[in-house]
């Protein structure tokens, strides 16, 4: 594989993630997973785990940190150079953030136009429950390793990534805060 042909791989599936993914980081984690360890086999599942780790204590957000670190990744395993694989963090955060930063273009120009519009508020309303699961299917992806022989799923509990009982009291205790105590989340 070209080196070119690697790069312009590279941008477009980060455009394209970036193009179809609504809220956030998290939400574009099983789509990168999907992208870079199983349709094109960029790199392995132990090692987006690890990129995961690193984006999340990194500043910035999880999902360009994770399209930076790909990126820099796939162009260094492909080609020993660490020039080119600086090139790949730019060229895949880039295009995971060109999508967005043209849809904000055209959703600024036109909110004034369209915000008392029922439709707008009904799209609005639609898809917030997309984004909780698309934040549930990283957090699964990310728990459970299903390998699949003969048409059937093996699932398995990947050790190192279940979160302990804190992990779970934590997440309940915010549940509970949010749903029944009307507790701002970002607080």
């Amino acid at each position: 594989m070209t080196t070119i042909y690697l790069f312009l791989q590279l941008a477009w599936t980060f455009f394209v993630i970036g193009a179809f993914t609504i809220g956030g980081g998290y939400a574009m984690l099983s789509l990168i997973q999907n992208q870079v360890v199983v349709e094109h086999p960029w790199i392995s599942e132990a090692t987006f785990t690890d990129i995961v780790a690193v984006s999340q204590m990194t500043p910035g957000p999880v999902g360009i940190n994770s399209a930076t670190y790909v990126g820099y990744n796939v162009l260094v395993n492909a080609t020993g150079s660490q020039v080119l694989g600086v090139c790949g963090s730019l060229t895949a955060t880039l295009a995971l953030m060109i999508p967005s930063f043209i849809i904000m273009l055209l959703i600024v120009k036109f909110y004034q136009k369209f915000k008392a519009s029922k439709l707008y508020a009904g799209t609005m309303d639609w898809l917030k429950p997309c984004v909780v699961g698309l934040i549930g299917a990283a957090a699964v992806i990310l728990m459970f390793k299903t390998t699949w022989a003969d048409g059937v799923p093996s699932v398995q509990v990947v050790a190192d990534n279940f979160p302990d009982w804190k992990s779970w009291f934590l997440l309940g205790g915010a549940f509970v805060a949010g749903y029944w105590g009307k507790v701002n989340p970002n607080l």
